[in-house]
């Protein structure tokens, strides 16, 4: 490897099993050099996050729940303590009741759609808030959306509003924090097969048919994914922020199906 993320250390949040996108990116950074840091939510996710973050060289695991202050106090605290700074932050922490992701949009309950905007996009923002006081020579934050945020995709439902959010905060906190030498981006892939992806209704379906009419006949891979993940926080990623880059297979530039599929 070229090494792209030598003497860079960073926190990657969201990882739930190997399959998880978060995972991908962070076995990318890792095969770069970054020195990695991972949190987890709750004991049941920490058996299984910790086993992955060792194949990788890492023990610093940390419990954070971005609905707990007091748990990302702590978490970062240790940071502090540990690391004294970090060089990038990887957010990829989206949540919705499971039950509102089949039905109709129309029915989204106060409730879900207020969890929903606080742990997919207020996240963001309270953990940038964090982070900046470690990133002292500048950095990068990365965060995951969905083509679902601009256009609509069966059972995406609240999320899609979620990840406009979130769209929307990237491009403020780009420009926040661009003074103080931090970069702040998302990544766009098109449906994977993950933990999260499997809780949308019809998740089979839209996979399948963004693989057969993207143009490149393919969904966005882990690899791929980690890749583009490498190449912005790496010093390649200098003059690149407020962005958010499609790692989709092309799929972005349809205006309707490939004729066969019609």
């Amino acid at each position: 490897m070229a090494e792209l993320m030598t003497g860079k250390r960073g926190l990657i949040m969201g990882v739930a099993n190997e399959k998880s996108i978060a995972w991908g990116i962070a076995k990318a950074m890792a095969a770069e050099g970054a020195e990695l840091a991972f949190t987890y939510q709750g004991e049941a996710f920490g058996k299984r996050v910790l086993p992955l973050a060792q194949t990788l060289g890492s023990d610093f695991v940390l419990d954070a729940d971005v609905m707990d202050d007091e748990s990302l106090d702590r978490a970062f605290a240790m940071l502090a303590a540990e690391w004294g700074s970090i060089d990038f932050l990887v957010h990829a922490i989206a949540y919705s009741d499971k039950n509102e992701l089949s039905g109709r949009f129309i029915n989204t309950t106060r409730e879900n759609f207020r969890n929903s905007l606080t742990i997919s996009c207020f996240s963001l923002i309270d953990l940038a808030r964090r982070a900046r006081l470690l990133m002292k020579s500048g950095g990068t934050i990365l965060t995951l959306t969905f083509q679902g945020s601009h256009r609509v995709t069966p059972y995406y439902n609240v999320m899609g509003v979620a990840k406009a959010a979130l769209e929307s905060a990237v491009k403020y906190l780009a420009n926040d924090l661009g003074p103080e030498g931090i970069r702040v981006n998302a990544i766009s892939p098109g449906p994977m097969r993950t933990l999260a992806g499997a809780a949308i209704g019809g998740a089979r379906k839209t996979f399948r048919h963004t693989e057969e009419n993207a143009p490149l006949r393919a969904n966005a891979t882990l690899e791929a994914v980690g890749g583009t993940a490498v190449w912005l926080a790496s010093d390649y990623g200098a003059c690149t922020t407020g962005e958010v880059v499609l790692v989709d297979g092309g799929y972005h530039v349809l205006g309707m199906p490939q004729i066969d599929n019609i």
